[in-house]
């Protein structure tokens, strides 16, 4: 049956809800005849757009992409040996295809956000936010990998450089850069490009002549034989040549930024680079080094070798200055990439809306910076600093994001046709595209699970985090509901217990002691109640007068033993005038009588003409 009620009036009542406060009350209509349309239009979370051009656009994300050649030759080359170009080429090939993968979506929706944007429109923010944290991992990977390479690079320049603290070092100079609003400027990053891109040329120039000249490593190398067989050499290859695409997704994380038409000569110009330089770096490196320096992913300052071989120490100190300059902007590209995703996602609500927090000095967003360098430090401690490791981490992190745009992209075409777009990607395309971006993925897995483990710890920290700002009204409600059924529990505990408690209290009070007093003397009767409170665990106290003639009890013992139960309300006090002469019967009767152990019957200390043993009175005490 339906939550929904019909009122007497025949329209639909509120929902059933569980609280009285969970129902948010009746809808009411509402008319605006005087909405000022003239106000300035407000965006979302940037203030300036179509402002980038071909060459600024393509140097901001063509930094992060073209930084890659100088590690993915030596990691391909470790994976796949003299096949290393051939998997770089084919790398290429399925970057062809996502061109018009990414400037179909881009011209269907020209947003920030990439992946994260693309899949809150054509899926739901539950998926969207899963592909952010992969988004936001990539990152992480990317900002760690290339602060450590600059680092080996500028061990060059630095012989007794301390990589390791180094790279911590290097990430916190751009945290700090980050917190006091020095970000990315597009004309410092087309320097930078501009400067990385002679430099490959001019590299690949002198290398190429120099492997020209010198063919007999190129050659020799070429005739060491495959130890795993030339598809396992191809396919692992494969996997590790797709870190060297890493980057590409960077120029649909700021399209707003670009004006009209840009965004598809972006995705063009870093295919190029990277269909050029990737492979012939490869290519030339085996032409330079013997194929057993590749071993474990090295060497991780390859094309600064390749520079001192074929040009000499000043060509590889100017290589390693420009591998510093353009890793290093690829980590100002990280810092500057995850605050503007953060910040969405927390506009969005799928992160606390803390991070969203600006600090009024700098107007910068401080948690989100600083919480980004310590994500940093902790995988490279995690992992040691290991290159390798860090590169199956980026690796799995970027083409898991690459496999859900392919996916977002084929939902867009099934749901949102009918948005106009400017390129048609097809279906096979995107297919195709999809497949290899999966084998690459499985590729890297089967490699080293080790991948998966450091991957894995991070993407579920970053998922519980979303995850608990999704479920944060049924988190709250379950504990609501736990504190509730606690309280009630504890409240039936607390009743037995209380009821059990007073019940022993009781029965432990319920005892009765008797002191025997011969007269009515007030201090010794107060003395008597004071040692019964002090001494004894009960709320019973019965004075005994024993006597032979009721004209010899004493006048005012009963008047002075009402106002000594009134002085202790804690302790009740009874009379009892027993007719007989005091002595071992009378305490022996009196017991059994008022079920008095004798052991509780108390009298003060008797003169020496007390007729008895204080032995024969059966354990009476003296208490006075």
């Amino acid at each position: 049956m339906s939550d929904e009620m019909i009122a007497p009036d025949g329209v639909l009542a509120a929902p059933a809800v569980h609280e009285g406060w969970e129902f948010a009350g009746w809808g009411q209509s509402e008319r605006i005849t005087d909405l000022d349309t003239t106000v300035p239009l407000e965006r979302l979370d940037q203030g300036h757009k179509h402002t980038l051009g071909k060459w600024s656009s393509t140097a901001i994300c063509g930094n992060d992409i073209t930084s890659s050649v100088l590690y993915v030759s030596a990691l391909c080359i470790g994976a796949a040996g003299v096949l290393a170009p051939v998997a770089l080429l084919v790398v290429a090939g399925v970057l062809f295809l996502f061109r018009k993968v990414y400037a179909e979506v881009g011209g269907a929706l020209p947003l920030n956000g990439g992946t994260y944007t693309l899949l809150l429109n054509t899926t739901n923010k539950k998926v969207a936010a899963a592909a952010a944290a992969l988004t936001l991992l990539s990152y992480i990977a990317t900002a760690v990998i290339s602060a450590g390479d600059a680092m080996h690079y500028a061990h060059n320049l630095f012989g007794g450089l301390n990589i390791f603290w180094a790279t911590v070092g290097l990430l916190g100079f751009f945290a700090f850069l980050n917190l006091i609003g020095i970000s990315e400027s597009a004309k410092v990053a087309l320097a930078i490009f501009i400067f990385h891109i002679v430099t490959l040329t001019i590299l690949a120039v002198a290398a190429g002549i120099y492997v020209a000249m010198h063919p007999e490593q190129l050659g020799q190398n070429f005739q060491v034989p495959s130890s795993e067989g030339f598809l396992h050499a191809l396919f692992f290859g494969f996997a590790a040549a797709m870190l060297g695409i890493s980057g590409f997704e960077s120029s649909a994380n700021f399209i707003e930024e670009q004006k009209p038409g840009v965004f598809p000569l972006t995705l063009r110009n870093m295919w190029i680079a990277v269909a050029i330089f990737n492979p012939l770096m490869a290519f030339l490196a085996l032409g330079s080094l013997p194929l057993g320096e590749f071993h474990d992913g090295g060497p991780t300052d390859l094309l600064a070798q390749m520079g001192d071989i074929s040009v000499g120490g000043f060509f590889k100190t100017w290589i390693s200055i420009d591998a510093v300059l353009v890793l290093s902007g690829a980590v100002l590209t990280s810092y500057v990439g995850v605050t503007g995703l953060v910040r969405r996602m927390a506009l969005d609500r799928c992160l606390p809306r803390v991070l969203l927090a600006k600090n009024k000095i700098r107007d910068t967003n401080h948690w989100i910076i600083l919480g980004f360098f310590a994500l940093c430090c902790s995988i490279l401690v995690s992992t040691s600093g290991d290159v390798e490791v860090l590169a199956g981490v980026y690796t799995i992190s970027f083409l898991c994001v690459m496999s859900l745009f392919a996916i977002g992209n084929m939902l867009l075409k099934k749901k949102r046709s009918r948005l106009p777009t400017t390129v048609r990607a097809s279906w096979l395309g995107v297919t195709v595209a999809l497949a290899a971006v999966l084998a690459g993925l499985i590729g890297n897995i089967v490699k080293d699970p080790k991948y998966v483990e450091v991957f894995g710890i991070y993407f579920v920290a970053a998922i519980l985090v979303i995850a608990v700002m999704f479920l944060r009204i049924d988190l709250m409600k379950l504990l609501l509901f736990v504190s509730t059924s606690v309280l009630e529990k504890v409240r039936a505990v607390n009743s037995w217990v209380n009821s059990r408690v007073r019940r022993k209290i009781d029965e432990i009070n319920s005892l009765t002691v008797v002191y025997f007093t011969k007269g009515d003397s007030l201090p010794m009767l107060n003395r008597a109640a004071l040692y019964v409170l002090q001494n004894e665990h009960t709320t019973r106290l019965k004075v005994v007068h024993v006597y032979e003639d009721e004209a010899g009890i004493p006048a005012e013992l009963a008047e002075h033993l009402s106002t000594i139960d009134h002085l202790y309300p804690q302790l009740r006090i009874d009379f009892v005038a027993v007719r007989g002469t005091f002595g071992p019967d009378i305490i022996e009767s009196l017991s059994q009588r008022l079920d008095v152990p004798k052991n509780y019957m108390f009298i003060a200390t008797p003169g020496d003409r007390f007729p008895h043993s204080i032995d024969d009175l059966g354990g009476v005490r003296l208490i006075l």
